[in-house]
């Protein structure tokens, strides 16, 4: 039987990413819901680390088991770093991404490259049965485009532009995406955490 992690979400968008970073480590990866797991969980915290921590608190709490949960959101520099932590719940949690992705659009018409600097952050906790945690950070530099471009990703994907490339990252692969965003990142460095504590507790798989 696959050892198992909850990653505590209901964002289908997410899970799939998760799944597909997390695949070598040959591990079953529900969702909140999938595990049965429904909580009205406050995001209270001043960062993206004390979000993510409390939430894999609350899921751990009801679950005991291995939780991960991340949060994570757009920062926009010339918008004094709006809308960061409160990137989900931004002009309000029922609000469409293509609503919030027009109105930071409309708010920085007219405004030249140099200064639409941007960047995506992510952070991944960890609560291991044992009750011990850790946390990873990831982010992905870029600028906001002027344009929505691209039916992949979800969220913010699409005014994020990555000028390396010439592309949003609506416009990435999954692949693609995951090898070079925030999240991929921060669940690359939760990788030998997650390890570590198989091993330690003598559930890797042989």
């Amino acid at each position: 039987m696959k050892n198992t992690i909850i990653f505590a979400t209901g964002n289908q968008g997410k899970i799939r990413e998760v799944r597909a970073i997390l695949a070598d480590l040959g591990m079953e990866i529900l969702s909140s819901k999938e595990a049965g797991v429904s909580l009205d969980i406050v995001e209270d915290g001043a960062t993206f680390a004390e979000n993510a921590r409390i939430k894999a608190r609350a899921v751990h709490q009801a679950t005991g088991a291995l939780v991960l949960a991340d949060d994570s959101g757009l920062e926009v520099d010339y918008l004094n770093g709006e809308p960061g932590v409160y990137s989900a719940r931004w002009m309000g949690e029922d609000t469409s991404y293509t609503v919030k992705n027009q109105a930071i659009l409309d708010r920085l018409a007219g405004v030249p490259e140099e200064k639409r600097t941007a960047r995506f952050r992510c952070a991944i906790a960890a609560v291991f049965p044992d009750g011990t945690e850790a946390v990873t950070e990831g982010t992905i530099e870029g600028i906001v485009g002027y344009q929505a471009l691209g039916e992949g990703g979800f969220g913010y994907d699409p005014i994020f532009f990555l000028p390396e490339r010439g592309v949003s990252t609506a416009q990435l692969t999954q692949e693609e995406k995951n090898a070079v965003s925030h999240r991929g990142r921060a669940l690359e460095a939760m990788k030998p955490r997650i390890q570590a504590w198989l091993r330690a507790s003598g559930k890797e798989e042989p």
